[in-house]
């Protein structure tokens, strides 16, 4: 999934150890906006340089995968980005300007009798 958001905070990162290694984990809050504007909270697993990289007020183009999972027969959400790219602002307009094109001529006239009919077919 994906959406565009612009970053309204960046959350302290979480350190840890585990059977696997080290771990870091920080959560990222993005607002999409729209007439009414919502807020999503996003997580960065392993992603330090990522989050690095992100400039709070900057619009991005977020890349997420949403997992939900029940523990103690309560349900929990994780939203994971695997890709984060700055939101492409439009071109400006500075390209060169298209050259005037040369006059065009008249249509060619077809004297037609009124009597006839104008065949103009080439076979």
């Amino acid at each position: 999934m994906e959406f565009e958001g612009v970053v309204y905070k960046i959350m302290p990162a979480t350190k840890g150890v585990s059977a696997r290694g080290e771990w870091q984990r920080q959560e990222v809050i993005f607002e999409m906006p729209q007439e009414f504007s919502r807020k999503v909270c996003v997580t960065f697993f392993n992603k330090e340089s990522e989050v690095a990289r992100l400039k709070e007020g900057a619009a991005y183009t977020v890349s997420v995968n949403i997992e939900s999972r029940e523990y103690n027969g309560r349900w929990y959400t994780d939203v994971r980005a695997w890709r984060v790219q700055p939101k492409q602002e439009a071109a400006p307009a500075a390209a060169a300007p298209m050259p005037d094109m040369p006059p065009i001529g008249e249509e060619p006239s077809y004297s037609t009798p009124s009597s006839a009919e104008v065949d103009d077919l080439p076979f």
